[in-house]
């Protein structure tokens, strides 16, 4: 513990020139008195650090101690210091090794460019938390994370409603943040699907490996993907066979666009608003329409057929 406080002791005085005792103390929540031995200790360990007394006076490093970072522009330096963590990054867990290497950064940094976090900081604040507060973490989004970077298979629970789950194994080719919520971007044999982090009822890490897709743009497919869910204005996507005396007026009749996927336009991709939207519109069609896909729909629907059924079997 003391080692990483006197590295970012060290940091704080070559990225600000001088720092008092007190400012110190503050940034690093001790006491003074700590922050005096641990000067002491930086000395005796052979690092150039000297005090200077009075009201300007405090902590810095000699000159000859900085190192130079370079190939940056101002106008990159002054990027890079109005980062802030997003709120997104926090809940990786990752926000703590932003600030970390900012601050080493800027303990790089040439005379020339020294002064450019202060004089960011007091121009630009970038605040990331949202006006309701700090939003809450998925509670499975560490182990989707570290899933993703091990290229281990997920075995994971699609709460589609509260009495409707299917469980599935996933490949998790990435996360995406969008507004403050994350999203799985998964793989399912041929299909590749997005779903919300939050919205997973269970999750459990395989000791099965994957081989992520060499032609697969993590970037690339989300771009299209919102493109497509923005398009159509609506984002959940059911894949249906229907009649083919329906076919002409399948989009009458779902209340939606229908995709064929085959030449007869028997098969094909619809997008509704969310489950109960799409189960609405299918099931007064009966035996013309049936969903294929997603497995939750289909259940949803059987579910409320039988319902009737079984209802009108006791007149």
């Amino acid at each position: 513990m003391r080692a990483d406080r006197l590295l970012s002791e060290l940091m704080l005085l070559q990225s600000r020139g001088r720092v008092t005792a007190p400012a110190l103390a503050g940034e690093l929540e001790v006491s003074v008195r700590t922050i005096y031995r641990d000067m002491e200790a930086l000395g005796a360990a052979g690092v150039p650090v000297y005090a200077e007394r009075g009201r300007e006076g405090g902590f810095a490093i000699l000159e000859r101690y900085r190192s130079d970072l370079t190939g940056l522009t101002p106008e990159e330096v002054k990027a890079l210091f109005s980062l802030a963590a997003p709120a997104a990054l926090d809940q990786l867990g990752m926000s703590t090794e932003l600030r970390a290497a900012l601050l080493k950064l800027a303990a790089s940094l040439p005379e020339r460019l020294r002064g450019t976090e202060s004089e960011v900081r007091e121009r630009i604040h970038v605040d990331p938390a949202p006006w309701t507060g700090e939003a809450e973490p998925a509670p499975y989004l560490q182990s989707v994370h570290q899933a993703v970077w091990d290229e281990r298979q997920l075995r994971v629970e699609f709460a589609w409603q509260p009495h409707i789950r299917v469980d599935r194994t996933v490949d998790p080719l990435g996360l995406v943040a969008k507004e403050g919520d994350w999203f799985l971007v998964w793989r399912a044999e041929e299909q590749i699907g997005v779903y919300p982090v939050d919205r997973l009822a269970g999750v459990e890490t395989l000791a099965t490996s994957f081989e992520r897709p060499a032609d697969f743009d993590l970037i690339s497919f989300w771009r299209e993907w919102r493109e497509r869910v923005g398009a159509s204005g609506a984002g959940y996507e059911v894949h249906l066979r229907i009649d083919a005396e329906l076919t002409p007026h399948a989009r009458q009749a779902l209340g939606v666009t229908f995709e064929p996927l085959d030449r007869g336009g028997r098969s094909g991709i619809a997008r509704f608003e969310s489950l109960e939207n799409a189960r609405r519109a299918i099931l007064p069609l009966g035996g013309a329409v049936e969903v294929l896909e997603p497995e939750a729909l289909r259940r949803s629907v059987a579910d409320f057929a039988g319902q009737t059924a079984a209802l009108y079997r006791e007149v």
